[in-house]
């Protein structure tokens, strides 16, 4: 299996190598573009024989964040060997509007993560919880869960660098998302990284806000950046066009 045989046009993508349970499967799943503006939230899990943790982490694999470009994409290669399951599940900007404008972003990734788990088909996952009480994220994780037997769930925090398995699924949700950005860019030239804090970005965005009247629609409206920009795009209209004439945009509800 190679990195361009996975479909880009799907929410949800596994790629079982089989479905032999005479071995113990380690899984680990893990996020990327949670903070973003533009593009996917990615969530990707993959499922290891124990014997074969050891093989990655001797080949260098540990956080996605910690990693160059290049080595990503070489480790991306060695986990694809050597996973039984891999899964990834992708949040478009839409669905990631929805659950943020009902202050919902972490169940949104419970959601996602629960699927993905259902998926790799291991017995025992750690996940890096993104909320503040690792607990309450496993649980919430659970209810999700529709696998039967369900699998022993680690909730924990910075997993990603803690364990193995996280790490792996970290580098393969880091590398698709970077192929998903570079898609748009390859559209739309000089967006930045697509996350909030890198002024190329919402330079990009207010541009495009100004010569379109509304945000991209690979863009996260629910994010206070960009709701900011519409706000102030659509008062400067009323400003020039005097406060009595209805305008056709309409201020987006409160989000991150």
């Amino acid at each position: 299996m190679t990195f361009n045989a996975m479909p880009s046009n799907v929410n949800l993508a596994s790629y079982p190598k089989s479905l032999d349970c005479n071995y113990t499967l380690i899984g680990g799943v893990d996020e990327a573009g949670r903070g973003s503006v533009l593009g996917p939230l990615v969530i990707a899990g993959v499922s290891i024989k124990r014997k074969d943790l050891s093989s990655l982490r001797r080949r260098g694999v540990r956080d996605s964040k910690l990693l160059t470009v290049k080595a990503r994409h070489k480790l991306f290669s060695r986990i694809i060997d050597l996973a039984e399951h891999i899964c990834v599940y992708e949040s478009d900007c839409d669905e990631v509007d929805q659950y943020v404008y009902s202050n919902m972003l972490n169940k949104l990734e419970a959601k996602a993560m629960a699927t993905v788990i259902d998926n790799i088909f291991a017995m025992r996952v750690y996940v890096d919880a993104c909320d503040v009480n690792p607990l309450r994220y496993k649980e919430c994780i659970e209810c999700e869960l529709g696998s039967i037997p369900r699998p022993r769930i680690l909730s924990l925090h910075h997993a990603d660098g803690a364990n193995t398995a996280v790490s792996a699924a970290s580098i393969v949700a880091k590398v698709i998302r970077d192929e998903e950005i570079r898609k748009i860019r390859s559209q739309h030239n000089e967006i930045g990284s697509g996350y909030p804090s890198d002024r190329k970005t919402m330079k990009f965005i207010a541009k495009w806000v100004a010569n379109h009247d509304s945000a991209p629609h690979f863009a996260r409206k629910s994010w206070k950046p960009l709701r900011a920009l519409l706000a102030n795009h659509i008062q400067s209209i009323h400003a020039t066009s005097g406060y009595g004439e209805k305008n056709h945009l309409a201020l987006l509800p409160l989000g991150l």
